[in-house]
């Protein structure tokens, strides 16, 4: 029975990191469900559906079929490089959503660590566990590891300073308006909550954008986060750092 173990604990993990693959690609990408299955019938790239999508980000769907690797495989591969002068050319654009929101936001493909698409095989691969995830969208992040993360997030995006001294600057670069997130954002940065593991991984993406808009502006503080896998990989750093106590230990 071992053997039989070791194979479903590959295929779980496998899973797990290609849901995670899709939700980092389609929230950096700030795209619908119905993005890659649109893209995939008007270049006639495959077929996939957005039910299909939306059960794979959510780790719902066990067996999908070839295709639907063919079709997320080859619309990757069509976005890269991007040129809008010659994609867009290849849509429809008259009443065609997918065409505005990809002028829009300049789409980022799925690259592997040579800075290539991933296509079909390589998903596939990802899927059943035999591949790992591209160093640039694996965000994953441990839910031992999502309160010290927070701590060095605010620490980060104030400076260290007291949150009534910075909360104008920092909530005017967080790029989010619905009234809920902003109040859970200011909640973790004056350190009255933390995130979870899956909301700071949901989250990154507009915290990454709130530490670019900072840089990018007059906050005296601020400095460049570098790409969104830097940027976590720095906030881990300043996590990890000496005890505070004085031990000499490291926090993680």
């Amino acid at each position: 029975m071992a053997p039989c173990t070791r194979l479903q604990q590959q295929l779980d993990s496998g899973r797990d990191a290609f849901a995670h693959l899709l939700r980092t690609w389609h929230q950096r990408n700030v795209w619908p469900h119905v993005m890659v299955p649109r893209l995939g019938q008007h270049m006639q790239l495959g077929r996939v559906h957005a039910s299909q999508i939306s059960m794979l980000k959510h780790r719902k769907l066990a067996n999908p079929g070839p295709e639907v690797f063919l079709a997320i495989g080859r619309v990757n591969c069509w976005l890269w490089p991007w040129s809008p002068d010659q994609k867009l050319r290849d849509l429809p654009l008259a009443n065609c959503p997918e065409a505005e929101l990809l002028q829009r936001y300049p789409p980022v493909a799925l690259l592997d660590e040579a800075g290539q698409p991933l296509g079909p095989g390589q998903l596939l691969e990802i899927f059943t566990g035999l591949a790992t995830l591209p160093p640039a969208f694996d965000l994953r992040i441990g839910e031992q590891e999502a309160s010290i993360l927070c701590g060095a997030l605010s620490d980060w995006l104030t400076g260290g300073q007291p949150w009534r001294q910075c909360k104008a600057q920092v909530l005017a670069a967080y790029p989010v308006a619905r009234p809920q997130r902003r109040q859970r954002f200011e909640a973790v940065l004056s350190g009255q909550m933390d995130y979870t593991a899956p909301e700071l991984e949901a989250e990154l993406d507009d915290l990454h954008r709130t530490a670019c808009a900072m840089a990018e502006g007059a906050t005296p503080w601020a400095k460049a986060p570098g790409t969104i896998d830097q940027f976590l990989s720095q906030l881990r750093q300043r996590g990890c750092g000496p005890d505070p106590d004085g031990g000499g230990a490291n926090r993680c």
